[in-house]
């Protein structure tokens, strides 16, 4: 079994500790809030962001980086990602040359329009940086509802690594190369979730989501190729699964940030009322940029940014989008 440190204490790092300590690793979990790391201690419970879910005994709290750091076969980066580059910045010190470092969180850093992996190299050029994304609400990882995800690493000697040491009879894990695409998906799927949770609050149906759903994967998918990325990572489980997840259910802080706005409530307010960081919202002006800096045709971002930024309502940027001019499905499909 292995040591493994998990650095954040949230709803995603509590669940995966959980999951890690129950599969019989050594496990040592960092925050830097004193009260959330005396709670955990306490309560063996993260009692405002995973209630009812009990933790292992087994497993040990800190508020000291270095302590959560040094020794550890394995590094979970459990942290917002608008937290990643600050705390892979206080992590450098103490990471040994190799160590694997595996981000779960999801998005991009609006000022340098990087994805996380991207980050934690600049920022700790020693370790290695992999990323494991999919559709997993940590309200369900952390009650054992089976849940598929999918690790991505460089080589695959890492990937098949983090895919044993987090595989279990409810917790499956596949592998891929294609980290670039991996992350991507799980930023952007944030903010066409924010849009399918709009047309929620503002009382649209199923045939509304499904068309967000699938125009969504449409723009990611057009957007993450020419970055890079591969279709094939797109239409798996860290693009159309997870954005599925996240645009449908209850657990979704993004979708239910954009049903508060398609009610009329202000970004700021719907972010207060959810209390967690909404991801999707720091990560649509990047996505913005991006197509602009790619010239990718994304109208579902564009308006997901006239709301949140530009004082559209949430029934504007839906009329723009149904008003847009006429398209072909699929133009490279030819006619008979």
């Amino acid at each position: 079994m292995a040591k493994i440190g998990v650095i954040g204490a949230g709803s995603w790092g509590t669940a995966i500790s959980r999951l890690l300590s129950n599969k019989g690793h050594e496990v040592t979990v960092w925050s830097i809030v004193e009260d959330e790391i005396r709670m955990l201690r306490e309560e063996h419970e993260h009692t405002s962001k995973l209630p009812g879910v009990k933790l292992p005994e087994s497993i040990v709290y800190t508020t000291d980086l270095m302590s959560a750091v040094q020794g550890k076969e394995l590094l979970v980066l459990a942290v917002p990602s608008v937290y990643t580059r600050s705390t892979s910045h206080s992590m450098a010190p103490f990471v040994a040359e190799g160590q694997i470092i595996v981000n779960v969180a999801k998005g991009i850093e609006e000022s340098s329009l990087m994805i996380l992996t991207d980050i934690i190299e600049q920022e700790i050029p020693q370790a290695n940086a992999a990323v494991f994304s999919g559709p997993s609400h940590a309200e369900e990882v952390g009650r054992d509802i089976p849940t598929t995800v999918v690790a991505g690493a460089k080589d695959r000697k890492t990937a098949e690594y983090i895919q044993n040491i987090f595989m279990s009879e409810t917790f499956r894990v596949y592998t891929s190369p294609d980290m670039l695409g991996i992350e991507l998906g799980g930023a952007l799927k944030n903010v066409v979730a924010l849009a399918a949770g709009a047309a929620d609050g503002l009382g649209c149906g199923d045939n509304t989501k499904a068309a967000l759903i699938t125009r969504g994967i449409a723009e990611m998918a057009r957007l993450g190729i020419a970055m890079g990325g591969r279709a094939e990572t797109f239409y798996g489980l860290t693009g159309i699964g997870d954005l599925i997840v996240t645009c449908a259910s209850v657990h979704s802080r993004n979708r239910k940030a954009g049903f508060l706005i398609g009610q009329g409530k202000t970004m700021q307010e719907a972010m207060d009322e959810v209390q967690m960081v909404v991801e999707g919202v720091y990560s649509a002006k990047a996505a913005k940029t991006l197509a602009q800096k790619y010239d990718i045709d994304m109208p579902i971002v564009k308006e997901v940014n006239a709301v949140l930024f530009e004082g559209k309502t949430a029934k504007e940027a839906l009329t723009e989008l149904m008003l847009r001019d006429r398209k072909i499905e699929h133009p490279q499909l030819p006619w008979t």
